[in-house]
């Protein structure tokens, strides 16, 4: 779908429109004039992001040792594929998703990356996987800080197997929101997975704590004085999806055709933020926007040592149960939820997933329910962009239908 800056999702088609100009002394004599709207919808076009798909497969025999790699667009397995006794086979998906960077006449940039590594039962098939895409893009900014995180099946405990997604917008720099996104699922799988705890996981608790403990780890680097993220990540469970919130990246959920919202946004103007700052003896100044001390317009982050108590790294927690009736899940940077609320996003989305609305792809990756998702977190970055976001987008959504 080629965006323009349109504040409408189906914007008309940039062609000339011209006027038809009859002169009344001659009425053979007839010009076409070319009207400004022309001119404007030519100037205000934006570039189309166009993402590729890199898929490279290696098969394993279980205990045969034989090792097949090939091109799964390509061609034919080299080989017969058996699986004998109870040793199932196992399939390794590496997928890479990449664009290249360009500027428009507005200066705009767009760039997409994201990655994930799948390992699963061949005997069970590929229909169990999670969906889901990943779009980053710098925008109007001239660096990029925010970081994204996917991993599926990044943790198990007992018959349970969790997937991992965040987000996380850095201000100040990068070095606190890479960190995020090399360690804190770590740190999360880490927590779950040395719980010896035979009752149910204690969610508020295992994020605090994996937060505070991503807040101490970045603290003895002096970057990370003047240097923070906010952060919102979801850990996707079968019965349930716990999201984890520090800051104005937010997460989304699409129940029934309704937006829930598994967050809130820590704005130093919500009324009890306000009163926990004002009390920890901060101020809170309306300078271009509110902002803690004047300086920052998030009250909660990782990093951020200088704007310590005022600024806190404790996460709000969320746990949902899940139902037949969830369809998907959003996790965004505020790049997105500044221009669009959370029913236009859910709505685009759904159409998305349902092939109502398609983007124009390489012949890489086809228009298929496999890449859906992808093509629906790609349509929300360029919406934003054309909405008049002039921050980083990083959007992430989630497919929660069960198949």
């Amino acid at each position: 779908m080629n965006i323009r800056k349109k504040s409408k999702l189906h914007s008309p088609p940039a062609r000339d429109h011209r006027r038809l100009s009859l002169n009344s002394s001659d009425s053979s004599k007839i010009s076409l004039v070319k009207t400004k709207r022309a001119r404007r919808i030519q100037r205000m076009k934006l570039q189309t992001l166009d993402c590729t798909c890199r898929t490279e497969i290696h098969f394993t025999v279980a205990g045969g040792g034989d090792d097949i790699s090939g091109d799964g667009d390509q061609k034919e397995s080299k080989k017969k594929l058996e699986v004998n006794g109870a040793d199932p086979l196992k399939i390794t998906v590496n997928l890479s998703f990449a664009s290249t960077a360009e500027n428009n006449n507005d200066g705009v940039v767009l760039q997409s990356f994201g990655s994930e590594t799948r390992e699963e039962n061949v005997l069970e098939g590929l229909e169990g996987e999670r969906k889901y895409g990943v779009v980053s893009v710098i925008g109007r900014r001239s660096e990029m800080e925010d970081a994204v995180r996917a991993e599926l099946g990044f943790a198990a405990k007992g018959s349970k197997r969790y997937d991992f997604f965040g987000v996380y917008d850095g201000h100040g720099g990068t070095y606190v929101a890479s960190a995020c996104r090399e360690r804190l699922h770590e740190v999360v799988a880490s927590e779950i997975e040395h719980n010896n705890s035979d009752k149910e996981l204690e969610w508020e608790k295992v994020m605090e704590g994996c937060f505070g403990k991503m807040d101490e780890e970045v603290k003895g680097n002096a970057a990370a004085r003047t240097v923070g993220a906010t952060a919102v990540v979801a850990v996707v469970e079968e019965g349930e999806v716990v999201v984890a919130n520090c800051g104005d990246c937010r997460a989304v959920m699409s129940r029934a055709g309704l937006p829930l919202a598994l967050s809130t946004d820590h704005k130093p103007e919500r009324a009890d933020e306000l009163e926990r700052i004002e009390a920890a003896g901060g101020r809170v100044i309306n300078w271009n926007g509110y902002r803690v001390l004047g300086v920052l317009s998030t009250s909660r982050s990782i990093g951020d040592q200088h704007l310590r108590p005022f600024v806190i790294s404790k996460p709000e927690v969320t746990v949902t149960k899940r139902t037949e009736e969830d369809e998907f899940m959003i996790l965004a940077s505020d790049g997105l939820w500044d221009v669009l609320s959370n029913e236009v996003a859910c709505k685009v989305v759904k159409k998305c997933l349902e092939g109502q609305i398609r983007r124009r792809f390489s012949k890489e990756i086809a228009v298929n329910d496999r890449n859906r998702a992808s093509e629906a977190a790609a349509v929300l970055a360029e919406l934003a962009t054309a909405r008049g976001s002039r921050d980083n987008i990083s959007v992430i959504v989630v497919d929660l239908r069960k198949p």
